[in-house]
């Protein structure tokens, strides 16, 4: 592929890499039917820049097809934890968030085979962005922390508020310190609501870790795995180690 190409994701989850190179450190994940345009292409591996949010990252050349219709402006993503659609080369597993190209009236393309796909998606949102996006927390329970992840099968905590917020209808961008620079302050905890971001800073004032705030001064968050513990003006309290694990920096409203 060449510069000013667009391309789309043509598996379940493919790495996208620091520099161009297997050992080089996972940033993120590119998900099936995700867009990007060509940044740089070389011999084995391709620079993308990614329509959900920006980002940037290197992909290996056999894991990236060229798109061919170019880039739908509201894509419709699966909800499903996990999802096995049949194709012409084989089952393929669809994740939660998959983008289903052309999907109308429960089916989708992939190249020439248009398929079936029976699971829930976005196509018909039901409620507001926060009730749509509280409603799937609880299947993400359990997912083990995976530096980069953007899936049920790993997932970092960037990457978990990134995925719900997609499915209610927001695009935030992909890291953390990143979703700390919208929407606006909230005073005090006591004054957050379900849906709000609450970011934690580490000794040096980086913000490294966010959260979705629940009801009842609780928070969902990625951290060993998807869990859910108690928030306070401190910070995270995790009541099976008995102590504060996260430092409260601030919290944001962008809904």
């Amino acid at each position: 592929m060449s510069e000013n190409d667009q391309a789309i994701c043509p598996l379940s989850i493919v790495p996208v890499r620091r520099d161009p190179d297997d050992r080089a450190e996972q940033v993120t994940q590119w998900l099936f039917g995700e867009t990007a345009d060509v940044l740089e292409s070389q011999a084995k591996w391709t620079r993308l820049k990614f329509h959900h949010d920006g980002y940037e990252g290197w992909v290996d050349n056999k894991q990236i097809s060229r798109a061919q219709d170019g880039v739908d402006v509201k894509p419709v993503r699966s909800i499903e934890q996990f999802m096995h659609v049949d194709t012409a080369m084989g089952a393929l597993v669809m994740p939660f968030g998959a983008v289903l190209p052309a999907y109308s009236s429960g089916q989708f393309d992939i190249g020439a085979e248009r398929l079936a796909f029976p699971g829930r998606t976005t196509a018909q949102p039901n409620g507001t962005p926060v009730m749509r996006m509280l409603a799937l927390k609880d299947q993400w329970l359990n997912t083990p922390y995976l530096w980069g992840g953007r899936s049920p099968f790993g997932v970092d905590c960037s990457g978990l508020t990134q995925m719900l917020f997609l499915v209610g209808g927001i695009q935030l961008p992909r890291d953390a310190w990143q979703q700390a620079e919208l929407g606006t302050a909230v005073d005090l905890i006591d004054l957050a609501t379900s849906g709000d971001l609450a970011f934690f800073d580490n000794e040096e004032g980086k913000i490294t870790h966010v959260g979705i705030v629940l009801e009842k001064r609780r928070i969902l968050h990625a951290s060993g795995r998807v869990r859910i513990d108690s928030l306070d003006q401190e910070g995270i309290f995790n009541a099976a180690e008995k102590k504060y694990t996260h430092k409260l920096r601030t919290v944001k409203r962008v809904v």
